[in-house]
């Protein structure tokens, strides 16, 4: 007998199942294009790239299994001086921002919570690969390549669906072969791993790089090859995002160039190489000319932890929240942190990272006999713990650098009106302070004068 199901009861029924799904749902391999953010050079300029995988996890830095239900993912990538091995896994939030919970990334970073962070999760996580320097102190090296990306530099996601099987067979080939070093810097550097990887699951996704590149692999290439590549199989998944920056005054990235793009670009050394060889720079010049425009920053969704990539502000809303902004510094500024003593440059400035009695990322700073603690979170804001006036502060500086003009975006829409009602919410609380202080002086002037008219 065939089985009727009122229509009610399918609604019911689908929107659990929709409800329930993330882009976790199908599992993925990632190119992640990752930028430059301090070179002086020309192959300094092409930037790093790495694999991101949703369904593998790390058992070890140097071991694979697949994810736990909740698990975000791995990254994976090769590197060159780090203990030896040819490639390391680090769990994705880590790799982005050197905290292992999603909800202790700070809103804003200046490189002393930087270099703070990621030594307390070295010590936690990879003391093997990275122990301590004499007298205790975190070691010097390039370990921190592997934890908190993000504070240094904007990345770029280009995904593409992966099967159960193809996953589990990258975990027994990873594991089985030997992990010892072979970074060569032309024939077997990061863009190389990340070429072989995705050759794995799809042989001939990612090629070697092309004659703007001088055929060496490159992170920007790589990118390139899989967005062309998913061109011509329609029928896999694909999904292209950028994951930005953390606000902060850490210095800002520069776009990943090709090789020959970089010595272009580079002023010093086209210079050189033009007095050098005017027919060899010629050469340079018309190669980057007619070589590829690949924009890894165009109509960029912004990534998200908790599902799909999300909508990057319009242009009329970032002009109308910049504007919003303006006015809010304009009749604020530094005269409402007065009150606080401390003023918010002054404040980062000679603040110090710490963790709270629940392990949270804070900043404190002396203010004469008194500690001013301040939280970094979104969960920290508002706070009464806190002074207004830094809080206030902590929100306009990551503000500004959001709404800058920026060549990708530098958060989502949704994100974006998150911080503006934290930021309302600030300052509703700080006015609603003023008055109370307000009131109790007034009260006090009034029972000093009743006292002298007696």
């Amino acid at each position: 007998m065939r089985v009727k199901m009122k229509w009610p009861r399918i609604g019911f029924l689908l929107f659990f199942i929709l409800a329930g799904y993330t882009r976790r749902a199908n599992a993925n391999v990632t190119v992640l294009l990752e930028e430059p953010y301090s070179y002086d050079g020309a192959l300094a300029g092409t930037g790093h790239t790495s694999v991101y995988l949703t369904r593998v996890c790390a058992a070890t830095p140097v071991t694979l299994r697949r994810c736990n239900r909740g698990e975000h993912g791995v990254v994976i990538s090769r590197y060159t001086r780090i203990a030896g091995y040819d490639w390391i896994a680090i769990p994705l939030v880590p790799y982005l921002y050197a905290v292992e919970d999603p909800e202790d990334v700070p809103l804003y970073a200046d490189p002393k919570l930087v270099a703070f962070l990621r030594d307390q999760y070295r010590r936690a996580h990879l003391e093997d690969i990275a122990p301590d320097a004499p007298g205790g102190e975190a070691p010097k090296g390039d370990w921190y390549e592997l934890i908190g990306s993000s504070y240094d530099r904007t990345n770029y996601g280009f995904e593409i669906e992966t099967t159960p099987e193809q996953d589990d067979a990258l975990i027994e080939w990873l594991n089985s072969r030997p992990n010892h070093k072979l970074y060569k810097v032309v024939s077997r550097n990061c863009a190389d791993f990340v070429r072989q990887i995705l050759d794995f699951y799809y042989p001939k996704s990612v090629s070697r790089g092309a004659i703007t590149d001088l055929f060496v692999s490159t992170p920007k290439h790589a990118s390139k090859s899989l967005v062309k590549y998913s061109r011509h199989h329609p029928d896999l998944e694909f999904t292209r995002f950028v994951i930005p920056q953390v606000p902060g005054s850490v210095k800002r990235s520069r776009p990943a160039r090709g090789v020959l793009e970089s010595v272009f670009r580079a002023k010093k050394y086209a210079v050189a190489l033009a007095v050098f060889n005017p027919f060899i720079a010629g050469a340079v010049v018309s190669a980057d000319l007619v070589g590829d425009r690949f924009n890894s920053a165009r109509k960029t969704p912004v990534f998200s932890l908790t599902g799909e990539p999300l909508a990057p502000p319009t242009d009329g809303e970032r002009r109308t929240y910049l504007k919003d902004l303006q006015e809010v510094t304009a009749f604020g500024g530094d005269r409402n942190s007065n009150r606080d003593s401390i003023a918010w440059r002054k404040f980062i400035e000679n603040s110090q990272p710490s963790f709270d009695a629940d392990g949270k990322p804070i900043l404190q700073a002396h203010d004469g006999k008194d500690t001013v603690k301040l939280g970094v979170t979104r969960r920290d804001f508002p706070s009464e713990d806190a002074p207004w006036g830094l809080q206030r502060g902590l929100m306009v500086a990551r503000l500004k650098q959001t709404l800058g003009h920026s060549r990708a975006p530098r958060i989502s829409s949704s994100e974006l009106r998150e911080d503006w009602l934290l930021m309302e919410k600030i300052q509703s609380a700080e006015r609603e302070n003023a008055l109370q202080k307000l009131e109790v002086r007034d009260q006090a002037v009034s029972q000093r004068t009743v006292r002298t008219s007696d």
